[in-house]
C-alpha cells in the first residue's frame, strides 16, 4: 500500500459516499485510475464495506455501558457458547475478548439505565459460564471511534 492508497483510505473514511471523480481530485489522480485503486483497495480487504454512522439516541440506544465479564470456566465449549450468545443481541454493539481477567469487555446500547438495568438482569445474567459481571456507566464521551485516520496521514 502507498501514499496514494492511504490518501484514498483516508478521505473515503471522512467521506464513504463521496463521488469518485472528487475522490481522485483530492488524491491527485483521474477518475480510472482512481477508481482501480479503490476497487483494489476492496479487493484485498482493506476497505471492508460502507455504512452510515448512526446517532443511536434516534434509535432508543444512546445510552451506553461497558461490562466486563470474568468467565467461571476458561473451557473452550463454554467460551464458544458464551460467545455464539452474545453475538446474538443487538443490544451489544461491541464484544472483545481480553487477555488476562475479566475475559470479555463488551459495549452494550440501550435507551435508558432503566432498559440497561432490565437487559443486565433478565438478559446478560443468564448468560452460560458467568462467574462476575461487573458494569461500567459512561459519563461521557470524550472521544469517539471516527476510524484509523491517524495511522494513515
Amino acid at each position: 500500500m502507498d501514499k496514494i492508497d492511504r490518501m484514498i483510505l483516508r478521505e473515503l473514511q471522512r467521506n464513504g459516499r463521496m463521488a469518485n471523480a472528487d475522490l481522485a481530485t483530492k488524491v491527485g489522480l483521474t477518475p480510472t485510475p482512481c477508481l482501480r485503486r479503490v476497487r483494489n483497495l476492496e479487493k484485498i480487504g482493506a476497505i471492508r464495506g460502507y455504512r452510515a454512522e448512526l446517532d443511536g439516541n434516534f434509535l432508543d440506544s444512546g445510552f451506553h455501558a461497558f461490562a466486563t465479564v470474568a468467565m467461571k470456566h476458561d473451557n473452550r465449549a463454554t467460551m464458544t457458547e458464551f460467545e455464539s450468545r452474545i453475538t446474538e443481541l443487538p443490544q451489544v454493539i461491541e464484544t472483545h475478548r481480553l487477555f488476562g481477567d475479566p475475559d470479555y469487555l463488551l459495549r452494550i446500547a440501550v435507551a435508558d439505565i432503566a432498559a440497561y438495568e432490565r437487559f443486565y438482569t433478565e438478559v446478560l445474567c443468564a448468560l452460560p459460564g458467568i462467574n462476575k459481571l461487573t458494569s461500567h456507566m459512561t459519563m461521557k464521551e470524550v472521544k469517539a471511534h471516527r476510524g484509523f485516520l491517524a495511522g494513515l496521514e
